[in-house]
């Protein structure tokens, strides 16, 4: 801690204030009359990103203060008039660039008798991030977050629902610039109860500087969620129905009010769903084979809130708080069929497993955000003060009946039950500061953040009709992780062409992971981690004209074990194949190297470069006490090393016709020796393509044609998959002056998008094949309601900082 606040004291020793200049101008319309409250936003010409924006005042002028040393262009903006943008602005020794008075020309569009509105691209690639906006793509309808990420650029979801980044793992899952901290089945099942209505965009951040924490060797992919900027009293009401094998239905209403001094917003959601899994798995180990086949469904009922308020408290002053809640119970019954047989004679068996599992799951979970911003010129100053509350629990029933192979006779029964209630509790306090020095940008901060989890798994037999506890293999599981934090970080421009950037942030962690065995004789000491890590992270952008942007990019990031995979419990499909964690991992380090080119705002090309050490993993392997057993266990790699490709291409054939178009490959290298000959080295090539066509239709149709190709690629350590699609088809009309909004949607109209592979690890070779309710269709209905004016101020036109709010 001391060396944190010595960093920190010192980092802040070298602020200075430094002069910069101004740029000023007029507005004026094609009458010469001026133009009132027009939004005016300067950009770095070197890489395009957004320096400041400001409005014109009554008499149309406006004044961009405190701009460093550089070439920038700016762009204006008004309703009913065409868009005015300047380039070339030089800012050198003289503080004051006058632009004098500029034209902004009339649009060709009568306001009196039409409504002027904008559509978002589907895809924007900004200088730190890929934007992936959900409302522009009508086949989003009736997703929900997970299926969301599968049709992000550069994202990739596999069959057991953990979400890689250029082909990286370890992605950190944030909502409204805030970590959510789950991981595992509760990030799944979190993420499957985010609605698609409930989303505005998705930025994928694949580099993240020193401001965000080190966590996560993917990057962030940050889930903005949908808030209203407009004055006055707005809302809207949602509404889906989705057929697939079995039904899902939801509805949702918004309701927000601003003026110029509170803005607040409420949200409050239901749904009920229905999702059909199927599973088989032919595995094949110390001369037996078990044929498996799992027939899962879920039925899930659920709600969620949201309430936020922010307190514009004068031009420098802005105190909000954020309260939100989630609620889900979920029903599941999973089939399974396991016909056991030797591997000599396959088709003569043996035995036959049947294990008809039962669980009842409770999910809820609270979290409560203050926050602070101060702003005066150019200097930001940012407090969050967070604690979240996560709770879950789940009781299982899981009958094991061994039958004769013609299932005349029961030859063996062993009925069990397990109960894991989990208790996870998160605080953090953050303070961010930027502030322009040097004719750059100085940005510094600090973070506390504590997580206290308690998993407790309770393992009963059955003999009878009573349940009798286990001692021997019930316990508690406590871990508790202190993370001490603080970062400097500084941009500038080198001369006219280049744009350099830089970092470093320094973590202190300190964890404890105790299991605690309701058996004494079984105790064992707990695992303790004390650790500093250092962070840096470098960037240089190189730009000859604002349409060609060249930049490249190193950071180095980590992935600490949470306790869904330190969590030694065994989680049972039945008695013959298993999940289990492991408490004595070591957290991952990563170095990321990323080249990027950027031409004409829209095209991108990424090429990328990642070495892992202890990458966290799961393995599928032999259980060593009974030879018929499988389980799916987390540890750590040696090392894997990733090479990948991802280009954004978004293209206008016609006035009615868009397509967007994302390509993506990669090369993974898994490498590893846990010694006695069980090793991993394992190559593999991927692919990924994801499209997308929109087309204005006669009569105020709009149609959508959608889909993506997977090549094949690796799961984990050492799972092999093969190659999946979907093709998917959207049809959108508006009525009632756009308010009310009806959509139809078809997704994976071909069946495709299921996954098969192979593994083989430690004598166990293991084929696979899974199928979700990935065919279906969703009707969609929308109705906005309110007043559709913004008026424009600066506090609304700013940059989101990380809580999703406008400064």
């Amino acid at each position: 801690m001391k060396k944190l606040f010595t960093f920190l004291i010192t980092a802040f020793s070298i602020l200075l204030n430094a002069q910069n200049a101004r740029i000023t101008g007029i507005l004026q319309d094609d009458k010469d009359e001026y133009i009132l409250f027009a939004n005016v936003v300067l950009y770095n010409q070197a890489d395009s990103s957004l320096v400041k924006v400001e409005t014109t005042d009554e008499n149309g002028k406006f004044i961009i203060q405190n701009i460093a040393k550089g070439k920038y262009y700016l762009d204006a903006s008004y309703l009913g008039l065409n868009n005015l943008q300047v380039e070339d602005i030089n800012v050198d020794s003289n503080p004051d660039v006058d632009l004098g008075t500029l034209l902004m020309t009339t649009a060709s569009v009568e306001l009196e008798t039409a409504i002027v509105t904008a559509k978002r691209s589907m895809v924007e690639i900004k200088p730190d991030r890929t934007v992936f906006n959900v409302q522009g793509t009508i086949n989003s309808t009736g997703d929900n977050g997970l299926e969301l990420l599968r049709k992000a650029p550069g994202v990739l979801v596999d069959n057991n629902n953990s979400i890689t980044v250029l082909s990286r793992s370890g992605v950190l899952i944030y909502v409204d610039g805030k970590r959510l901290p789950l991981g595992g089945d509760d990030l799944s099942n979190y993420l499957q109860n985010l609605t698609a209505d409930q989303i505005d965009r998705i930025d994928i951040i694949t580099n993240p500087g020193a401001k965000y924490e080190a966590q996560g060797n993917a990057g962030i992919i940050d889930i903005r969620l949908k808030r209203n900027e407009n004055h006055g009293l707005n809302g809207s009401v949602n509404t889906n129905i989705t057929k697939a094998f079995h039904w899902r239905k939801g509805i949702s209403g918004n309701l927000n009010y601003r003026n110029k001094a509170i803005n607040t917003f409420f949200r409050i959601g239901t749904f009920d769903n229905s999702v059909r899994q199927t599973f088989r798995f032919d595995d094949f180990q110390n001369e037996v084979r078990v044929n498996n086949t799992i027939i899962d469904r879920n039925d899930s009922q659920g709600g969620n809130i949201r309430w936020g308020t922010d307190f514009f408290l004068n031009d420098n002053h802005t105190l909000g708080f954020l309260v939100s809640a989630n609620i889900r119970d979920n029903i599941s019954k999973s089939n399974s069929e396991n016909f056991i047989s030797s591997i000599a004679t396959p088709d003569d068996i043996d035995s036959i497993l049947v294990a008809s599992n039962t669980s009842d799951d409770e999910f809820e979970s609270q979290s409560y955000n203050l926050n602070y911003v101060f702003t005066e010129g150019e200097t930001t100053v940012n407090i969050d003060a967070d604690f979240g509350s996560f709770r879950s629990d789940s009781d299982n029933d899981q009958p094991n009946i061994y039958y004769n192979p013609d299932r005349t006779e029961i030859l063996t029964e062993v009925n069990t039950a397990y109960v894991t209630p989990v208790a996870i509790d998160i605080y953090t306090f953050k303070v961010d500061y930027e502030s322009n020095l040097f004719d750059g940008r100085l940005g510094l901060g600090t973070k506390l953040s504590r997580v206290e989890t308690d998993n407790t798994f309770l393992f009963y037999d059955i003999p009878n009709s009573d349940r009798i506890r286990d001692d021997r293999r019930s316990n508690q599981f406590l871990y508790n992780e202190n993370v001490y934090a603080a970062y400097v970080s500084y941009q500038r421009p080198l001369g006219e062409l280049f744009k350099f950037s830089s970092g470093v942030r320094l973590e202190q962690t300190d964890a404890t992971g105790d299991l605690i065995p309701f058996d004494e004789d079984l105790q064992e000491p707990p695992v303790e981690l004390d650790y500093l890590s250092v962070f840096p992270n470098l960037g240089l952008t190189y730009s000859k004209n604002p349409k060609h942007v060249f930049s490249i990019n190193y950071g180095r990031r980590i992935n600490r074990p949470d306790y869904n995979v330190l969590n030694p419990f065994k989680s049972q499909i039945n008695q013959l194949s298993f999940s289990k964690g492991n408490p004595f991992l070591s957290p991952e380090i990563v170095n990321n190297f990323e080249l990027g080119y950027l031409w004409n705002y829209r095209y991108n090309i990424k090429l990328a470069y990642s070495r892992t050490t202890d990458q966290i993993t799961r393995l599928i392997g032999p259980d060593e006490s009974d030879p018929r057993a499988r389980f799916i266990n987390w540890d750590n790699l040696a090392e894997q090393i990733t090479y990948s490709l991802n280009v954004s291409i978004p293209i206008e054939v016609t006035k009615i016709w868009n397509a967007y178009f994302n390509l993506s490959g990669s090369h993974l290298n898994n490498q590893a020796d846990y010694g006695d000959g069980v090793t991993v080295d394992l190559q593999r090539w991927s692919y990924n393509i994801f499209q997308q066509q929109t087309i204005d239709l006669p009569g105020g149709f709009v149609g959508e044609v959608s889909g993506w190709f997977s090549g094949p690629g690796i799961w984990g350590g050492v799972f092999k998959y093969d190659t999946q699609w979907s093709l998917n088809l959207g049809l959108q009309k508006k009525f009632m002056n756009n308010k009310l909004s009806v959509k139809l949607s078809a997704q994976d109209i071909f069946h495709q998008a299921f996954w098969s592979g192979f593994s083989e690890f430690n004598g166990l070779r293991s084929n696979g094949i899974g199928e979700w309710d990935s065919r279906r269709g969703t009707l969609n209905i929308s109705y906005n309601f309110g007043n559709e004016k913004v008026k424009s101020r600066k506090r609304q036109t700013g940059i989101e900082d990380e809580a999703g709010r406008v400064n």
